[in-house]
């Protein structure tokens, strides 16, 4: 099989946490729809069902998922088996989408509530370990051999790429451990990148801004949700692009990392607009993933 994202070469095997709505949705349909072949592991059964056996239908053949909870360590090693056996024993691509997405406490909480601690575990374990752990899964069905293949002369080579968030970087209140998560994301990614030389695996990371994805799920289907739908003159007023994210946009930064076989430990952040000096960075941006 070719696609045009390989250039006539066999198509990837791309493994997503995460994908059965928003950003990991619309990445795994852009997989698909180039011929390559993915794999989806979500923690939420009605979503990710929708997703395989009706949204991403015409590509059958090529898709599959499993139900994985990625606060559980088992559970993640066995379900990167499962998605290695469905290639055939090798993966090329896995993208660390997966995680909590709210930006703040729940409840309207504080960090000055004894129980926000357990909500912290929760953002520690499913945003930081649990990347961790997926990559360390797929290590053996990523690793290359050959000197011709760990220099990435003839073709890009097997990639990481984790997907951060600009709120490493620019922070709101209440936002500790979204923010820190996503910064130890940061971490991972430029250590990840230097251990992994001797593998043959390149490592990056995207870093969203604000991206609109009410129309990537379930409901949004039923409804006919559309992006357009959803912009308003906040939108607008608050990027100098004149509107928010697309999930597309995330997908063209991500399709770009994974073919430049020379670009490892790099973080790309996509927000169409531009981050404040370090003395602004308190700034408050609305949010939305």
């Amino acid at each position: 099989m070719t696609d045009n994202m390989n250039g006539g070469h066999e198509a990837r095997r791309v493994l997503i946490s995460g994908g059965a709505r928003g950003i990991g949705r619309s990445l795994a349909r852009n997989f698909l729809q180039r011929g390559n072949k993915v794999f989806i592991l979500d923690i939420d059964e009605p979503e990710l069902e929708h997703t395989v056996k009706v949204h991403l239908k015409e590509y059958s053949s090529h898709v599959s998922s499993a139900i994985c909870d990625l606060r559980n360590v088992s559970d993640i090693r066995e379900k990167v088996k499962q998605a290695a056996e469905f290639f055939g024993g090798r993966i090329d691509v896995l993208i660390n989408n997966g995680g909590i997405a709210s930006p703040h406490w729940k409840d309207g909480k504080s960090m000055d509530d004894p129980d926000v601690q357990i909500q912290w575990q929760a953002y520690v374990e499913t945003n930081l370990t649990a990347p961790f752990v997926c990559s360390s899964a797929c290590i053996p069905y990523m690793k290359v051999e050959s000197k011709e293949d760990l220099e990435h002369t003839t073709s890009s080579g097997p990639c990481i790429i984790h997907v951060g968030s600009f709120r490493a970087l620019q922070s709101d209140p209440d936002q500790e451990g979204y923010a820190s998560t996503k910064a130890g994301q940061l971490g991972l990614m430029h250590s990840m990148a230097v251990t992994c030389q001797k593998w043959g695996i390149r490592v990056n990371l995207v870093a969203p801004g604000r991206i609109k994805v009410a129309h990537e799920c379930k409901e949004g289907d039923e409804n006919g949700t559309t992006f357009a739908g959803s912009l308003t003159d906040d939108d607008k007023d608050h990027h100098p692009t004149n509107r928010a994210g697309r999930p597309d946009d995330i997908w063209q930064a991500v399709e770009y990392l994974v073919k430049s076989g020379f670009v490892t430990g790099q973080d790309l952040t996509v927000m169409g607009r531009t981050l404040p000096s370090s003395r602004h960075l308190l700034t408050h941006v609305p949010f939305c993933l």
